[in-house]
């Protein structure tokens, strides 16, 4: 059975056998589309609802 994943920042499907995994010390795993979506998560610290790119982008209308 194939599993689809979103990415853990930006929320779009990651195709099979494209992407990233990151696995945090407590165990949780992160899944990224992209280098752009891991550094802005894992060392940027950034909160995707704040950037436009993301599907998880608040609109405060």
């Amino acid at each position: 059975m194939i599993r689809n994943y979103k990415c853990s920042f930006c929320g779009k499907d990651i195709e099979r056998g494209t992407g990233s995994t990151y696995v945090k010390i407590d165990g949780s795993i992160l899944r990224f589309c992209s280098r752009k979506c891991r550094v802005s998560l894992v060392e940027m610290k950034r909160n995707p609802r704040r950037l436009k790119w993301t599907t998880r982008y608040e609109k405060k209308f």
